[in-house]
């Protein structure tokens, strides 16, 4: 293979060798004699992807696809894996990642890599880094860390800002090695800020006829470069650094359908949102209203759309009533797929990062020390003394939806009240911040504590996990960095709803996780097992599943700190035909692509 090749393929030395050993074996093959395969996976249960039952397979890869399922010959095989006991089934397709400037410093996409996941969707929720007028790289950097809360100075450094236009944002990652793949949708955000600069902020802006036709101009540029689709931001909690809301998050729905407009006429890409389902200063909701005008675009442009969707307990069961609203509209023609996740989702606290007690002058004192550093301190019998004296007077309540994530306990997510910091407290007979101070102590600063903020219900999960009209998403990869850490939905859905409470079976939870996903943004040739197909695969050990303490790390360009979260249980997961990751550790193969809609 001639050198220059090798150079532009973005893979590990392995990768190399066999590559190289193929053309070999190509060169030399000798008439009729069937070759080796590059990797044999044997005697695990095949579960497809597709719904169907699990059945005992062998698998051949052969290059990045997947060339026999059956009985297979392992002979000469460049390596073969034993999967007995184990179950094989397609990667992971995350569809709601905010990957869009870390995939440019981490190629291993973490925590996604943990959880079996081997594509990713970028650019949710209206937030990307183009299109991008000169100068613009802190605006966009500034407003992805209001929103997210990814660092803009780890953004500003970590991405090359060499790029105006979507499309040419699309080569500048497709230039980067990864691990996983990635596509993108175009976000409306940026597209707003491009064309109307800050005044699209305004909560009185209305876009003009001339500058709707150029948003939609950059909708259709960065769909026929291969954007998957385009974002919108409608939430009220999305604000620039300000305090304004996000561009699009006022605006009237026409415009949306103005610059989604491509959409139809190229025919390909989908939608997807950050709804606003709230009202801002008074009660009650307005779903009817949100979902009437995605219900319509839906229609209107032939696309398929998804949006977010969680259980929050100011809005009542209204969870249920967008469901209803959805599945009414796909019977009349719309394509809507409310998007869940199937935990609660929490701000966590941690020593390392943002604790409980960072309002207390005792504590402030020290706030500026690394873990082990605080850890000493809150170990001081004076120091302590005081942090707990200080807290005595807080307010219980909170504390009563605050659970605590031992390090020596395996992880949870479903608590009941005995469960809370509050309630901890209150059998030993002492504060909640005493305890919590205790937890840290007996941990060395490890323990964790959990306040779900939405889906508080596991019933609630359970409704929108078995609804059909729902699809996977929400784990937010790469958002939130020492806020939440979402990104291990897959082991936990495995893990907690199929093996210890069995309301899903196994083969719908993997369908759910890959086919569903995959063919809904429209990747091509993944998230099925069967010849022909990519082979981005995982080889799980479903008995061992388990989640490990979200832990932070300081990784992030600058040294910025975030949460990741590794699992147990996914023995192997292989990227377009190469072992990507093992027992939760990274090969050093980089065999990701980036994904274009134009691909198909």
């Amino acid at each position: 293979m001639p050198s220059e090749i090798l150079q532009r393929w973005p893979v590990g030395e392995k990768a190399l060798r066999r590559i190289a050993y193929r053309d070999d074996r190509d060169n030399d093959e000798v008439g009729g004699d069937e070759m080796a395969h590059d990797l044999v996976i044997t005697g695990g249960t095949v579960v497809d992807g597709t719904g169907a039952d699990p059945v005992r397979a062998d698998l051949a890869v052969d290059g990045d696809r997947i060339t026999a399922i059956g009985t297979v010959d392992a002979a000469g095989a460049g390596r073969v894996i034993d999967a007995e006991g184990r179950h094989v089934t397609p990667g992971f397709v995350d569809l709601h990642s905010h990957l869009d400037a870390q995939v440019a410093w981490d190629p291993q996409m973490s925590s996604s890599c943990y959880h079996g996941v081997t594509s990713v969707m970028m650019g949710n929720c209206g937030m990307t880094f183009a299109p991008m007028r000169p100068g613009q790289a802190e605006v966009l950097a500034n407003a992805m860390e209001s929103v997210e809360d990814i660092p803009a100075s780890s953004i500003l450094e970590g991405l090359s800002w060499e790029w105006e236009s979507y499309g040419d944002y699309l080569n500048a990652i497709d230039a980067v090695p990864k691990g996983i793949n990635a596509g993108g949708y175009v976000g409306d955000v940026a597209i707003r800020l491009y064309v109307a600069g800050d005044a699209a902020c305004e909560r009185d802006f209305a876009a003009t006829p001339e500058q709707l036709t150029q948003m939609a101009a950059q909708v259709d540029e960065a769909v026929r470069a291969g954007a998957f689709g385009y974002s919108i931001s409608r939430s009220l909690f999305h604000r620039v650094p300000d305090g304004r809301n996000v561009p699009g998050t006022w605006s009237d729905p026409s415009e949306f359908f103005a610059t989604a407009a491509p959409l139809g006429t190229i025919g390909r890409g989908v939608l997807e949102s950050a709804p606003r389902y709230n009202f801002e200063n008074e009660p009650g909701d307005r779903v009817d209203e949100e979902l009437a005008w995605m219900a319509e675009i839906s229609r209107a442009l032939g696309r398929p759309f998804s949006f977010n969707l969680q259980q929050i307990a100011s809005l009542g069961d209204h969870y249920r009533r967008v469901i209803d609203l959805a599945a009414e509209a796909n019977q009349a023609g719309s394509q809507l797929r409310p998007q869940i996740t199937p935990r609660s989702v929490g701000v966590l606290f941690s020593l390392a990062a943002n604790t409980l007690i960072d309002d207390l002058p005792a504590f402030a004192e020290i706030a500026d020390r690394d873990l082990a550093g605080r850890l000493a301190a809150i170990r001081d019998p004076e120091r302590r003394a005081r942090i707990i004296e200080q807290g005595a007077g807080k307010d219980v309540d909170p504390f009563t939806r605050m659970y605590l994530m031992p390090a020596d306990q395996p992880v949870r997510y479903d608590y009941s009240k005995d469960d809370s910091i509050a309630a901890i407290a209150a059998r030993s007979g002492i504060t909640p911040v005493e305890a919590y101070v205790d937890a840290l102590d007996r941990s060395d600063g490890r323990a964790i504590v959990n306040w779900p903020v939405m889906n508080q219900d596991s019933g609630a999960i359970e409704e929108m996990l078995t609804d059909p009209t729902t699809i996977l998403g929400l784990a937010d990869t790469g958002a939130h960095a020492t806020q939440i850490m979402d990104a291990s939905q897959p082991t936990y859905l495995l893990s907690h709803w199929v093996r210890d409470r069995g309301v899903l079976s196994l083969q719908e939870a993997i369908r759910r996780l890959t086919s569903d996903t995959a063919s809904f943004i429209g990747y091509v040739d993944r998230g099925v097992l069967r010849e022909g197909a990519f082979a981005d695969l995982n080889v799980l050990d479903l008995d061992a599943m388990a989640l490990e303490l979200p832990e932070i790390v300081h990784d992030f360009p600058g040294n910025a700190p975030r949460f990741v979260q590794r699992a147990s249980g996914i023995d192997h997961t292989i990227v377009n035909g190469l072992p990507f990751m093992e027992a939760g550790q990274h090969t050093g193969e980089l065999a990701g692509r980036l994904l274009r809609s134009t691909d198909g």
